[in-house]
């Protein structure tokens, strides 16, 4: 049997992956174990260990750490806490596999634990180009795994321009896709109703993060935004709280003083925050959902600024800078236009069944963690 530990530091990567942890927890040959830090750990953020927790999947070790400040500093020495508790929980649960996502701090601790405890490291959602500090935190952490799961054939191919082995690199598609076209969608009026909204306006969802190289703007940011979206007639939006990320306590206060037809939410779980998604006229901000999920509902997003910079799009996004005239034009036109028939570049709503076949089946051989760019 293989052992397989997951790492998890926020409700987005937990949300993400639940569909496929729950196979992994299913297979008979594979043991699952996540070790949980991050935001999860830290009310602030929705307290989303309870959602984890509620998961009933095995929970191996807890790493808290400090994430309550507005610079960079704060994130790294976060990820030198988490690279501790990274160390300790390996050591103590010996998985045969570390399985990590994206391009987060706390999974390049973890990645760089495993690294020297020999432990092999499958990335998924590996290849991919963003803007922020997420850039070059994704590409670390691809340059330390040993297999990829990649979302797309593009970032297959960009990681194959990185010095990867074609081998050792699976287009499986983005396992946040999965499930979501069995999600039991509630109707439009009564999702908007138990919130407060008028289900004949219309409605945006609004979820705006922090660009780390940009945190000194980000309150005139998340400003420009709420004012782009208040000059459109009759528009009523719900706005999600932001990560962690340095800038982020400065969007949290912008947000906080909405009024009007803006209603303000610490979090929503996995399953509503898909209602939300299914029912929107828009989604507005610079989330990663924004990029790859909303497609699948075929919900209009307007992208704003650089966080999703170089990403791969499907056809219902439009980008557009940091400016309230710009952001209230777009959203405009995304409403007059409406919901179209999308094809989503990122998958296929299958990927956890490709991941799981593959961590059941790909060698872990000593030759494996003698990694080396074939270059």
């Amino acid at each position: 049997m293989r052992r397989i530990l997951y790492l998890t530091g926020t409700r987005a990567d937990f949300g993400l992956m639940r569909s496929t942890l729950e196979r992994i927890d299913a297979h008979p040959e594979l043991e699952l174990g996540l070790l949980v830090t991050g935001m999860h750990l830290d009310v602030h953020y929705g307290d989303t260990l309870r959602e984890v927790e509620a998961s009933g999947l095995p929970i191996v070790a807890r790493v808290p750490v400090r994430l309550r400040s507005d610079d960079g500093a704060a994130m790294a020495r976060a990820i030198a806490t988490e690279l501790l508790g990274a160390v300790e929980t390996l050591e103590a649960f010996r998985p045969d596999l570390l399985l990590l996502l994206g391009d987060r701090g706390e999974m390049l601790a973890g990645a760089i634990a495993a690294l020297h405890l020999n432990i092999s490291i499958v990335h998924l959602h590996g290849g991919e180009r963003s803007g922020t500090v997420d850039e070059p935190v994704r590409h670390a952490i691809s340059k330390l795994a040993h297999y990829h799961f990649t979302a797309t054939t593009g970032a297959r191919e960009r990681l194959l321009r990185m010095g990867e082995r074609e081998a050792n690199v699976f287009v499986t598609g983005a396992p946040g896709l999965d499930g979501l076209s069995e999600v039991e969608v509630p109707p439009r009026e009564t999702l908007l109703g138990e919130a407060g909204f008028d289900p004949a306006r219309p409605v945006a969802l609004v979820v705006f993060h922090p660009v780390v190289q940009q945190a000194d703007e980000a309150a005139e940011q998340m400003q420009a935004l709420l004012s782009g979206l208040s000059v459109i007639p009759g528009l009523q939006a719900l706005l999600l709280m932001p990560n962690a990320d340095a800038g982020g306590e400065a969007i949290r206060a912008v947000i906080a003083s909405a009024e009007g037809a803006f209603r303000v939410v610490n979090h929503l779980p996995r399953e509503q925050f898909c209602h939300w998604l299914a029912r929107a006229d828009v989604m507005v901000g610079n989330s990663s959902s924004g990029v790859i999920e909303a497609a699948s509902f075929d919900t209009p997003v307007v992208n704003v600024g650089d966080r999703q910079q170089g990403r791969e799009r499907s056809a219902n996004l439009v980008d557009v800078a940091v400016d309230n005239a710009a952001i209230a034009a777009a959203v405009d036109g995304a409403l007059a236009r409406g919901r179209h028939p999308v094809s989503n570049v990122y998958g296929d709503g299958h990927a956890g069944e490709r991941i799981v076949e593959l961590l059941t089946t790909l060698p872990l051989t000593p030759e494996l963690l003698l990694k080396c760019n074939v270059y």
